[in-house]
């Protein structure tokens, strides 16, 4: 049996407005809005899930889903670099950032590697059920679940952008997944198929 899996990136927080570091913040007022003025387009789903984080239960809420929580949807884990931003985490640690950008494997940050993720976030979608799933989580794991579909190296991580409220779709059966379609609200898509 196929799993149709909905991916949708939690709505913008203080923290993605300043391109920085999460950590476990709500929504801003602008986020919510969005994602209420979303509720009701995720359809033809048999359940729904949200990562653990305020930012994805409220996401979920606002977008009229009855989520279960998923801790392995948790977003990933910065380590000492978490409300930092990326520039005064670089103009701080150099080398660390360089580091980090260059090695998936690498955790300067005292946190989880890029590979980890990659790891955790494969594991998680092999032990999804068939059927209809939507998930609210974090561009993070959104990309990483897009690195395994495609079966991109780990390096390549870092050429996926996903915007708040993004939904991407994937669709697999026996371990194998394809990559569907990318949809966002702000370009007047749909969240759901």
């Amino acid at each position: 049996m196929t799993t149709r899996l909905q991916l949708i990136s939690h709505a913008s927080t203080a923290a993605t407005a300043r391109a920085a570091f999460p950590g476990d913040e709500p929504l801003d007022p602008r986020g919510l809005r969005r994602a209420e003025a979303l509720a009701g387009r995720v359809t033809g789903t048999r359940s729904s899930l949200t990562g653990p984080e305020l930012r994805c239960t409220q996401t979920a809420k606002a977008l009229g889903l009855t989520a279960m929580v998923d801790p392995s949807l948790r977003d990933w884990d910065s380590g000492r670099w978490s409300g930092r931003t990326l520039a005064e985490t670089e103009a701080r640690e150099p080398e660390a950032v360089r580091e980090w950008l260059a090695d998936p494997a690498a955790t300067p940050h005292g946190g989880e590697s890029i590979l980890d993720l990659i790891e955790r976030v494969t594991a998680w979608l092999s032990g999804l059920t068939s059927g209809s799933i939507a998930a609210i989580t974090h561009p993070a794991v959104i990309r990483a679940a897009v690195v395994h579909a495609v079966e991109a190296p780990p390096a390549r991580f870092w050429h996926i952008d996903v915007e708040p409220l993004a939904g991407v779709f994937l669709s697999g059966r026996a371990g194998r997944w394809r990559l569907r379609y990318v949809s966002a609200d702000d370009r007047g898509h749909h969240l759901s198929e």
